[in-house]
């Protein structure tokens, strides 16, 4: 540890001026918490030296709450209250969380949320009452915040959360409520895959194109960032949110069910079975074989021999699905894997030699291991709590991380029009005009969406709200600003203006729960495969809005002047309308243009004329000398 450090005038902060931040990775397998101390991050240890805090959580019928090594020892004998891997089920409804069966836990009816966009989070029911995700996770990070300030000697001013890239706007909202409900001022949610960069970066005086391959307790993230002279530019994020060690253990516990001839165990014989399936997967990254041994409640004793080999065959499928999100990162970076310097491992499931040797692969270099992937996480974070608590450590660095995917709304047609591209920079503020559809439209209702896919029913909704007290106008005359804008943590504000009158709405998006497990890998993976079916429905809706449009005015106008034309010119005009009306039946969007041409050919004289009796009604009774003054 250094005794003294020398700094410029001005780039230090005096030891009485140093305000107490942290960064916090809160993990579906283990969470910790770290500081900057004699500008050097550093994990911080518990009372009995240990950095990790397992994030599982006991609640008892005395109402007391055991977190870390006391609720995990208890897992399997009480595993209807003690709540494993709850970062899964953040900012998530009953719906998103697949084979609820399987799981040990009481679930219960979410309460509303009063917002009219789902039926809320998830609740779990324990002896202690009915508990949400985010309050067990609050339980987690109160534990945190009294190490750090124990540790620390003082209050907290604030704390860098970290989350999966791949967070959707609801799991960042709930993370921020959980540090909330802990008493936590959260200064920022940082991306996981970004402050592991960070902590690398910084540590190695690193420079060029990495890659940070991260595969935690339950998801996967892939970043591809530009390093140069203390600039951390993400250029492109991918992963699965559905993805990470939690499903190696499975495929172990499926084993174990399949070897045994055992069919659906209770919750408690689940949860052990899954204790030794986590025991053995990390026994087979050391060791080329491990027994399993364990008496279930029925009183049958499974003993059984794993090797690696076994093992690797078993989550061969699994390592396979890390890798398409990197083809897709790349991709969207616009590089090849040629262009990476390096890779940056990150999580404990990254451990495992198949995951290495698969990333070996895939990248033709050894991946980098010299900072501890359980830690680098926890670490980055504490070196961004400390810039943003104001403490000057003489290191001058700016990060630039990008939103996952694309925001946008909906327009005629339900066309999704996206506003902000996936992969853009944040802090963003992005502004697109809109009018209105039709003659004297006084409200206009706004639909966020989120998603890669070009209609709307393919896309994530995200939030409705309406903007009232339009000027009533003609079709189109009009002028509805859109403006989108997401913070340094992800989440999303929008606000419309019609800008003639000045009248605004705006609304915090806030979903009621998060996208569905797999949910945002498959958005992009369907972007990418529907690309030529996603152009094709475009066109075709663009072509039926605009031909509604057309038959609209044009029924308009025969209502208003249909005596300006000869029975010959008005049948003429109404058989190309009702072609057109019975070509839009046709899923051709090429054809819908042809009638819309040959209805718009038909109607050119007619156009002419109520042109001519318009100007002739403006003239009438005017004077030639008037109208030259004029």
């Amino acid at each position: 540890m250094a005794l003294l450090q020398i700094s410029e005038p001005g780039l230090s902060t005096l030891p009485h001026q140093h305000r107490l931040a942290v960064g916090i990775d809160l993990g579906t397998t283990n969470s910790l918490v770290a500081t900057v101390r004699n500008g050097i991050s550093v994990v911080l240890n518990d009372e009995n030296g240990r950095a990790m805090l397992p994030s599982v959580v006991r609640y008892l019928a005395d109402g007391s709450v055991a977190v870390g090594e006391a609720a995990q020892a208890m897992q399997s004998e009480d595993a209807a209250n003690t709540i494993v891997s709850v970062k899964r089920f953040m900012g998530r409804g009953l719906k998103d969380v697949g084979e609820i069966s399987r799981l040990p836990y009481r679930f219960a009816d979410a309460p509303p949320t009063g917002t009219g966009q789902g039926s809320g989070m998830l609740q779990l029911r324990t002896v202690a009452g009915v508990k949400s995700p985010v309050e067990v996770s609050a339980e987690i990070l109160k534990v945190l915040r009294n190490r750090a300030e124990a540790a620390l000697g003082g209050e907290l001013v604030g704390a860098v959360i970290t989350v999966p890239a791949y967070f959707d706007d609801a799991q960042r909202q709930a993370t921020k409520d959980a540090a909330r409900l802990a008493g936590l001022n959260v200064l920022r949610l940082l991306n996981e895959p970004t402050a592991a960069a960070i902590a690398y970066g910084l540590d190695n005086a690193a420079e060029g194109i990495y890659a940070v391959y991260d595969l935690g307790g339950g998801t996967f993230d892939i970043s591809i960032l530009r390093l140069s002279r203390g600039v951390f530019e993400v250029l492109a994020a991918n992963g699965d949110s559905a993805l990470g060690g939690d499903d190696f253990d499975q495929r172990i516990h499926c084993w174990l069910l399949e070897k045994n001839h055992l069919s659906a165990l209770g919750p408690q014989d689940t949860r052990l079975l899954l204790t030794h399936a986590r025991a053995a997967k990390e026994q087979l990254t050391e060791h080329a074989e491990t027994r399993i041994t364990a008496a279930l409640s029925t009183g049958e004793v499974i003993d059984n021999v794993l090797t690696r080999s076994e093992f690797h065959t078993l989550s061969q499928n699994l390592v396979q699905r890390t890798l398409q999100p990197l083809r897709r990162a790349l991709r969207d970076a616009k590089l090849e894997v040629a262009d990476i310097k390096g890779v940056v491992m990150v999580g404990g499931a990254t451990r495992m030699p198949q995951v290495q040797h698969a990333v070996e692969e895939f990248f033709g270099q050894t991946p980098l291991t010299n900072l501890d992937p359980d830690k680098v996480v926890a670490l980055g974070a504490a070196i961004q709590a400390n810039l943003l608590a104001g403490n000057r450590s003489g290191d001058e660095w700016l990060l630039l991380d990008v939103i996952p995917l694309s925001l946008g709304i909906e327009t005629m047609g339900g066309l999704a029009e996206k506003i902000i591209p996936r992969n853009s920079t944040i802090p963003t503020a992005r502004a697109q005009e809109f009018t209105t559809y039709k003659d004297g439209q006084t409200a206009m209702s706004i639909h966020v969406v989120q998603g890669e896919r070009e209609l709307v029913s393919d896309c994530r909704s995200l939030a409705k709200f309406e903007l009232r007290g339009i000027p009533a106008m003609v079709a189109g005359a009009a002028r509805i600003r859109v403006t989108f804008q997401v913070d340094a943590d992800g989440l999303l504000n929008v606000s419309a203006r019609e800008m003639g009158s000045g009248v605004e709405a705006a609304i915090a998006v806030k979903p009621s729960y998060g996208l569905s497990d797999g949910e945002i890998t498959r958005m992009l993976q369907e972007s990418t495969q529907h690309a030529q079916d996603d152009m094709h429905a475009r066109a075709l809706r663009e072509q039926q809005t605009e031909a509604g449009q057309l038959l609209e005015a044009v029924q308009h106008a025969l209502e208003q002047d249909g005596g300006l034309l000869s029975q010959a010119e008005r049948t003429l005009i109404e058989t190309q309308m009702g072609l057109l009306r019975d070509t839009l039946q046709l899923a051709d969007h090429l054809a819908i243009k042809r009638a819309a041409t040959a209805l718009n050919d038909a109607t050119v004289s007619f156009a002419q004329a109520r042109m001519d009796k318009s100007v002739a009604h403006v003239l009438t009774g005017k004077k030639i000398a008037e109208l030259g003054e004029k």
